[in-house]
């Protein structure tokens, strides 16, 4: 309703009471119908009315989102209910074992291979690259097509730094179709190259041989020449293979190992400054070498330029007097033989003397020793006796079984042949000594290689520097009898428990070994004071042999720490210890703590054992008897013994044994003549390499 007497605007009339919009204006005074209810009308715009029609629409889009997120929440929230407290674990699932699993993962990675005509990668036994091709470029030139030599050789030299501009321009004017210029450049620098545009300069594809872990068996690995053919160590023996077939060659062996024993070494080296060290881990049932380590080394990729010195592999290449580590073959020849009991004792109160040769213990206990404590006390007087109750002829026959008249066999060129003296010149003194590891130079890995049959139950096995396939024990050859074996192995623990090995003990993995102190021979003669080669020879676990630990240092010197001594007990065992402690968790053998109880009463041997009643015995009174011939606990030789042609007479050098207490003498002694073989140097891309041997007929060197 409306005032009658109000006028109604016209439609384009300005906004009534002054742009107030339409809201009343106060009036004075009141008119006729303010009394009576108005009616107003509201005018919505089309704009009004689109907004509101979107606002309507993202209302009932936002009510249908809210409502999709609720059930996917509640089926969610379901889901969970059902796996989790309704149905945990259906009962027709069977979940696979984790071996399983991991045999699955192994079988689908792929194996990584070389592009044909490509030389074949090395890898060690867990598949880890040692040594790789890659592919480089070589540029050539033909000299006929090049008109100015000294221009090109300058224009090169802007790209190639390093390039030498006489032997090139020398190289551009020979009168050939081909010639190198460089053997390896960048695809940078071939680019630039090729950006000059001089006539008769070509590029050829090659490939660039890489050992991605330096340092790491440098030695075992060896290298190859410019042309990629191998000229040392596995480069070399499997040059063929390698060339030929693009599949990788698997090592056996392992990486971490490596590492391990390096480290240990290394520090051993150190603490003692000695000029140089070995290790080996080897595998005593089935030979595979999973740690071959030579101190000093070098870095792979430098193998052209790394000095001879550094490149000899001590544990192949390098042959030493044995010292008293022989001493487990002069014991397991004597009981394997039946000449000798462990009750037996033997003379280690008087010196042994053989016209002017002279045998003394150092530091010895001066009263007789049982076969037990030989051992543990290392004494050189009752390894010399038992070598001699056993006589030369069935000690030649045994050494030539376990193969310490012959190579190793290992897969690697520079394994050298033991230096043993002629037949005819084996005679008593030679005998003696031998039976102290003295008179005879062999190479760390043939004493590896005996110490495994002497504790894996009497088998010499090969060793190899290959993978084999898992589960594969490769046959071997019998040289001792199990009971020999199983005899050896208690009195190799007894020189870690009660001998000069202490030092060695490791909680849990129950090593036995021998130490072995030699000096060296020099290069006129004679034996060099104060110059050792101490090393330890182990076998852990004994009451279940697996693996042979070698830890060797050349010419190491005392510390305070080792109260002025620098035999094996002291510098090489430690390290050997260090090494299985470290080893150990990595092979799948954690320490045994909750049996030892049990282990150590399976391995336990006294250093006196008693004689059994009515047992023949050899000891003070009846030193040096032999059996009767009715005497049947007597049992044969294993080895054969091989028959010796006659001896030919001949006066034999001077042997001394020098000790602390050694009075001084008049005038110099010489040292004794031995046997030595003028072995053929070996050729390398850097010339002549000697090969370091040394023999004697003498010791100087007990162990402590």
């Amino acid at each position: 309703m409306s005032d009658p007497s109000d006028s109604v605007p016209p439609p384009d009339s300005p906004p009534l009471n002054g742009g107030r919009f339409g809201r009343p204006a106060p009036r004075t005074g009141a008119g006729r119908l303010d009394a009576v209810p108005r009616m107003e009308n509201v005018r919505v715009t089309a704009p009004d009315l689109a907004r509101r029609s979107a606002m309507e629409k993202t209302r009932a889009r936002l009510v249908l989102t809210s409502a999709g997120f609720c059930a996917l929440f509640f089926a969610v929230l379901a889901k969970l209910a059902l796996a989790t407290i309704i149905i945990p674990l259906p009962p027709h699932r069977v979940e696979k074992p984790v071996a399983a699993v991991v045999a699955a993962s192994e079988a689908d990675r792929p194996v990584m291979a070389t592009l044909p005509g490509q030389r074949a990668m090395i890898t060690d036994r867990n598949g880890q690259p040692m040594a790789i091709s890659l592919n480089t470029v070589a540029l050539f030139a033909d000299p006929r097509q090049i008109a100015n030599p000294e221009e090109v050789a300058q224009e090169l030299k802007q790209v190639l730094p390093n390039l030498d501009v006489a032997d090139t321009i020398a190289r551009l004017k020979r009168d050939k179709k081909f010639v190198y210029l460089d053997r390896e450049i960048t695809p940078r620098e071939q680019l630039q190259i090729n950006n000059l545009g001089i006539p008769g300069i070509d590029f050829q594809p090659t490939q660039h041989r890489q050992y991605p872990l330096g340092r790491t068996a440098a030695q075992v690995l060896g290298g190859v020449d410019v042309d990629e053919r191998g000229f040392a160590g596995v480069e070399r023996y499997f040059d063929e293979r390698l060339r030929t077939n693009s599949d990788p060659l698997r090592l056996s062996i392992d990486l971490q190992i490596q590492a391990a024993v390096r480290e240990e070494l290394l520090k051993a080296m150190d603490t003692f400054t000695a000029i140089g060290a070995a290790g080996i881990v080897m595998d005593v049932h089935t030979g595979e070498v999973l740690a071959m380590v030579s101190l000093p080394d070098y870095d792979a990729n430098d193998v052209r330029t790394a000095p001879a010195e550094d490149r000899f592999n001590r544990p192949v290449e390098g042959t030493y007097e044995p010292g008293s580590t022989f001493k487990l073959q002069t014991a397991s020849m004597a009981l394997d033989s039946g000449l000798v009991h462990i009750w037996d004792e033997f003379d280690a109160a008087h010196v042994i003397r053989i016209g002017r040769f002279t045998i003394t213990d150092f530091e010895g206990k001066h009263r007789w020793l049982y076969l037990p404590e030989v051992l543990a006390y290392s004494s050189n007087l009752g390894a010399a006796r038992i070598a001699a109750t056993v006589g030369g002829e069935r000690q030649r026959a045994w050494l030539r079984a376990m193969g310490m008249f012959e190579k190793t066999g290992i897969e690697l060129p520079e394994a050298a042949r033991p230096i043993v003296q002629p037949a005819q010149n084996w005679k008593e003194i030679v005998t003696m000594t031998v039976g102290f590891g003295h008179g005879i130079s062999v190479t760390p890995l043939h004493v590896v290689r005996g110490t495994a049959a002497v504790a894996n139950g009497g088998i010499l096995v090969r060793p190899t520097i290959l993978a084999l396939p898992p589960g594969d024990v490769p046959e071997g050859k019998r040289v001792m009898q199990q009971s020999t074996s199983d005899t050896m192995r208690k009195l190799m623990r007894l020189v870690v428990t009660d001998g000069f090995g202490k030092s060695a003990e490791v909680a849990g993995y129950y090593p036995g070994g021998k130490t072995g102190t030699a000096e060296k021979v020099s290069a006129h003669g004679g034996y060099r004071k104060h110059a050792n080669v101490a090393a330890f020879m182990c076998v852990f676990p004994m009451n279940a042999p697996r693996y042979a630990v070698y830890m060797m240092l050349d010419e190491p010197h005392a510390t305070k720490a080792t109260y002025g001594y620098a035999t094996a007990g002291w510098v090489a065992a430690p390290a050997a210890g260090r090494v299985i402690a470290r080893i150990g968790p990595m092979l799948g053998l954690l320490p045994d703590i909750a049996d030892k109880p049990q282990i150590d009463a399976s391995l336990a041997i006294p250093l006196q054992p008693g004689r059994p009643p009515g047992a023949f015995q050899r000891g003070p009174g009846v030193a040096n008897a032999a059996p009767r011939d009715g005497d049947r606990s007597r049992s044969t030789l294993t080895v054969a013994p091989t028959l010796l042609p006659p001896a030919i007479q001949r006066p034999g050098g001077e042997f001394r044994r020098e000790t602390g207490s050694e009075r001084p003498m008049s005038r110099p002694e010489r040292a004794p003549r031995r046997e030595t073989r003028e072995e053929a140097p070996e050729r390398s891309p850097q010339g002549v390499r000697p090969r370091l041997t040394a023999v004697s007929t003498a010791t100087t060197v007990a162990d402590r």
